[in-house]
């Protein structure tokens, strides 16, 4: 296949929310625009690497329920994060190993059996015009991704110039079990944290919450026990970051995500570790999770754990390995 071809994607069916995502466009909070980009940004990035893409390359992301999208000159894909039971022309494809789609097939995916989302990563990108920067879909406002919006039936998006090298390798099977846990999210401790008497915050670190209903991809409503302030405790509303745990004066926490607000007034609990902002993209409505507190220290070692694993490509293994 030539990597100058025009090659398209054809969004026949495009499920329930699908968006062209990337890694976000981080440093504009400051003019009221969330970072966006990806939920599980862990899953993109791996899938990018396995069709030998950069890593920050546009992908589709779907939501809960995949849809159905036709090649008409064929691409090679990667699909990754959750398990939405896909199959090509009708037969089942692997999840996080990379495979050629012919000229002409149709990719279709179904609802999802494991997490939330699916990302289809497919060799050159998504190729849409950048925002900030950015080619991740900005849903709240309307910009970024293809025309600011999720797709429809009857799309075309084009893809970008593929590599020249065929894809090689896949997700060792450990590393995918590794990272799909995600019943425990660890936390640090948030800036008003001694807002919170001790004994509410260990009823936090105890407390089993539920994902409600209302959650979406600017915010993960938890259903459980509000956790009790100090009384006469008031704050000015401040800058908030990525997996900030807000809690509303007698309301249940919650977790600020993607598409978050950049400014907030509540007081903030505690914070999701960068190493598991992953874990946040994949959990459902009904989805019970609990919190485990870790020192700044161990965090960043997480992360750093993290990243080198995926520098060092210790998360892959060459196609056809035992």
């Amino acid at each position: 296949m030539s990597g100058n071809q025009t090659r398209t994607i054809y969004v026949e069916a495009p499920g329930l929310l699908t968006t062209v995502q990337d890694l976000g466009r981080d440093g504009f909070g400051t003019m009221g625009v969330s970072p966006c980009g990806a939920a599980d940004p862990l899953a993109l990035r791996l899938g990018n690497l396995l069709v030998a893409n950069p890593q920050n390359a546009a992908a589709l992301e779907m939501t809960l329920l995949g849809g159905a999208f036709s090649f008409p000159e064929g691409a090679s894909v990667a699909l990754t994060g959750s398990d939405f039971g896909a199959t090509l022309d009708g037969g089942p494809v692997e999840m996080w190993t990379p495979f050629e789609i012919g000229r002409g097939q149709t990719l279709r995916t179904g609802p999802t059996r494991t997490g939330a989302r699916c990302y289809v990563c497919v060799s050159g990108g998504i190729s849409v015009p950048a925002f900030l920067g950015s080619a991740s879909t900005h849903t709240l406002i309307g910009l970024g991704g293809f025309e600011g919006r999720a797709l429809r039936k009857g799309d075309v998006l084009r893809m970008g110039t593929a590599a020249r090298s065929s894809p090689k390798k896949m997700m060792r099977t450990d590393a995918v079990e590794q990272l799909s846990g995600r019943s425990v999210l660890r936390f640090t401790s948030g800036p008003q944290a001694h807002w919170f008497p001790e004994e509410s915050q260990r009823a936090f670190r105890e407390a089993a919450y539920r994902v409600g209903e209302q959650s979406n991809r600017a915010g993960l409503r938890l259903e459980g026990p509000a956790p009790p302030q100090f009384p006469g405790k008031e704050m000015i509303t401040e800058g908030v970051s990525l997996g900030a745990i807000q809690c509303p004066a007698g309301g249940s926490p919650i977790v600020l995500f993607v598409d978050q607000q950049t400014t907030g007034g509540y007081p903030k609990i505690a914070n999701v570790v960068s190493a598991d902002i992953h874990r946040l993209g994949q959990l459902r409505p009904r989805d019970e999770v609990r919190f485990e507190e870790m020192t700044l220290e161990a965090a960043r070692s997480l992360l750093i754990e993290q990243e080198r694993a995926i520098a060092s490509g210790r998360f892959f293994e060459a196609r056809g390995a035992e």
